[in-house]
């Protein structure tokens, strides 16, 4: 069995876990009244030996926050990233088949799975991308729902040999599925003088 088959295959089934508990499960990142949009937090439980950034290195590559081991390489792989942005298109469905496209364009070689995800609170897919360069990466479009205006996506890059995919891909999963959305009551920060 070749090993990208191995990493759908492997997604699928932890695709079901329980959500992880951690003495870390509290707000991940914030976003600011945008539009109908309330403000709102992301929280998720951060598995042991992971480090949590929203503030620092998440903000100098773009995203809304990253969880990665070790020190900060600013290399992609091994590093779970989420992003919140306003609703734009009309589904979920939408979102993902959009992404796909884009990925195809970008690496007409590449190949694209994919499989729903059980999560808890709110609908979840999953795309598995086996690129070109050697390069898989899971990316989980999830949606909290039109109150909230925003779709969210959890997100890690692996090489395509990587011996210690299982545990990443059992981490990452459990991230995703314990991941919540809520209108966030925090006052915003204050302005730096």
């Amino acid at each position: 069995m070749s090993r990208r088959l191995w990493l759908a295959l492997a997604l699928c089934a932890f695709a079901t876990l329980a959500p992880a508990t951690g003495k870390d499960d509290d707000v991940l990142a914030r976003g600011a009244r945008d539009g109908n949009a309330p403000a709102w937090a992301i929280s998720a439980a951060t598995p042991a030996g992971w480090t949590r950034d929203c503030c620092t290195y998440a903000r100098a590559i773009g995203v809304n926050a990253v969880l990665y081991q070790g020190e900060w390489s600013g290399k992609p792989q091994r590093v779970m990233v989420l992003n919140v942005w306003p609703r734009q298109l009309a589904t979920l469905a939408d979102e993902v088949q959009a992404d796909r496209k884009r990925y195809l364009q970008h690496d007409p070689a590449g190949k694209v799975s994919g499989f729903a995800v059980r999560h808890p609170a709110m609908p979840c897919e999953a795309s598995v991308y086996q690129g070109s360069d050697h390069v898989d990466d899971v990316l989980v479009f999830c949606d909290p729902g039109k109150a909230s205006g925003v779709r969210l996506s959890w997100s890690m890059a692996f090489d395509d040999a990587d011996p210690s995919r299982r545990a990443l891909l059992d981490d990452f999963m459990r991230v995703v599925v314990a991941s919540r959305w809520m209108k966030d009551a925090a006052p915003p920060p204050a302005p730096a003088h």
